[in-house]
Formats: structure tokens, C-alpha cells, sequence
């Protein structure tokens, strides 16, 4: 068995899942872990697991021991429900509005990551970037590992696959519910202010937060998994007719 990480597959529905949650925000860092699996110096990602912030930074996102516990035990289920060996094998985080370069806190943590497992691999999203030429808004990915203190770019493929798998449809429609979930715990911590004027700003405030949520994922996403649903109804009826002309076929035939 190779332990040198020689490239990476991301499946398509698992690359949706993190580019909505890494442009769900751009004043914030996000970041997530990577459940997967490895075959002769191939990773291969198929499932995401969004973590859920303590604490906002705009240049900082760190995992904690018992959110790592968290997605082992994710990856454990997830082995089971599918029969094969499912772990979590990297991790991704957004850098907005700034390069996709690895910054030395990202590869140090990288390092730690592969102190634990030498095939670890750490993916960054470049959002809410504007290329100088074109004028338009850019999303630049990178694959990285750490060695000898530096980064270390690693080939990464985006696979194709021929339906959203229902773990990554899963996880997308959590999203809202952590986004949201993440201002409740941070309006807890100002409720009940004594000044009633800094206690209706502080409302104001979550108020505000939760709309954006609505507008810039749950709202896409509705309207996303709408226009799949009709997509699908329109090929069920299509292979209903399909079958109904070769049984007709059939009965002629014989």
C-alpha cells in the first residue's frame, strides 16, 4: 500500500456542496472536512461535512477535537451505509477576498493533519475575487500538502457523477439550518442587554444575518432542487413512454 498522496478526485456533487457553503459568505473564512477514501496513492472525496463555527474570523478557521471525533464517527455510519471504507481524509477552508495561496498557518495545520495520516490533504477556495482582466467574479481552488514546512501542490481531477448522491443532497439542505444556527448562538451571548437600545441594535442585527442566509443560500437552493425535481418528472415521463414503445414492440414482434 502507497502512503505518498500522488493525486486527488473530487466528485462533482461533493465540489457543489463546498463551493455553496465557501460563497455562503464573504466576510468570514468557512471550512469543512473531507470524508473519503484511498486507493494505491489516489484520494478520492465523496461526501463533505460543513462545520459548524464557534467563533467568526476573517482570516482564521481552526477544528476542534471533539468536530473531528464528529466526522470520524460520520465517516464510520457512512462506511457501513455503503459498504465500503469511508474516512475522513483532508479538509477545505475559504480564503475571500485574498489569494488561494496557502498562508503559513494553513500549511502548519496541514502538517499537524498529516502527522495523523502522511495521505491528509487540505483544499482552499479562492471567492469573491475579481480577475484583472475580465472584470468578473472568480472561484480559484487549490490542492495542498505540507513537506519540509512549505506547501506542496497536489494534482487535483473534479469526476464526474451521474446523480447528487443523497449524503451530499443531505448535507446542502443542512447548510441554512447551520448558517442560521450559528447566529442564534452568537445573539445568545447579547441577549437580555440592560440598555434597551443596544438590545434592539443587537436584534436588528441577527435579523438582518438570517435574511441573508435566506437570500443567498436557502433561496438558490430551493430554486436549485426545484428545477432538478421538474428536470427529473420530465426524464421519468420520457422512460415511461420509452418502455411503453419497446413493450409494443415486443407484442408485435411476438
Amino acid at each position: 500500500m502507497s502512503y505518498e498522496l500522488q493525486r486527488v478526485e473530487l466528485q462533482a456533487d461533493a465540489y457543489m456542496v463546498c463551493l455553496q457553503h465557501v460563497l455562503s459568505t464573504e466576510n468570514f473564512e468557512v471550512m469543512g472536512l473531507l470524508i473519503g477514501g484511498h486507493i494505491d496513492g489516489v484520494t478520492t472525496i465523496s461526501a463533505v461535512i460543513i462545520l459548524r463555527r464557534s467563533d467568526k474570523k476573517k482570516d482564521r478557521v481552526e477544528i476542534s477535537s471533539e468536530q473531528l471525533y464528529m466526522a470520524t464517527a460520520e465517516a464510520e455510519r457512512l462506511s457501513e451505509e455503503l459498504e465500503r471504507e469511508m474516512r475522513v481524509v483532508g479538509w477545505y477552508h475559504s480564503h475571500p477576498h485574498i489569494t488561494v495561496n496557502p498562508s503559513h498557518v494553513d500549511v502548519r495545520t496541514q502538517g499537524m493533519y498529516q502527522t495523523m495520516d502522511p495521505r491528509f490533504v487540505g483544499l482552499i477556495f479562492s471567492v469573491f475575487s475579481e480577475d484583472k482582466n475580465t472584470k468578473e467574479q472568480e472561484v480559484l481552488l487549490t490542492c495542498f500538502q505540507s513537506k519540509d514546512g512549505k506547501s506542496k501542490e497536489i494534482p487535483l481531477e473534479i469526476t464526474h457523477v451521474p446523480d447528487i448522491s443523497l449524503n451530499c443532497a443531505k448535507t446542502m439542505t443542512e447548510l441554512p439550518k447551520i448558517l442560521a444556527q450559528e447566529e442564534e448562538d452568537m445573539a445568545a451571548d447579547c441577549k437580555n442587554h440592560p440598555d434597551i437600545l443596544i438590545s434592539i441594535h443587537n436584534n436588528a442585527v441577527q435579523t438582518r444575518a438570517l435574511e441573508h442566509v435566506t437570500d443567498i443560500v436557502t433561496k438558490p437552493l430551493v430554486q436549485t432542487f426545484s428545477k432538478r425535481l421538474k428536470s427529473n418528472n420530465i426524464q421519468i415521463e420520457y422512460l415511461k413512454n420509452e418502455i411503453k414503445k419497446l413493450r409494443k414492440q415486443i407484442e408485435e414482434s411476438s
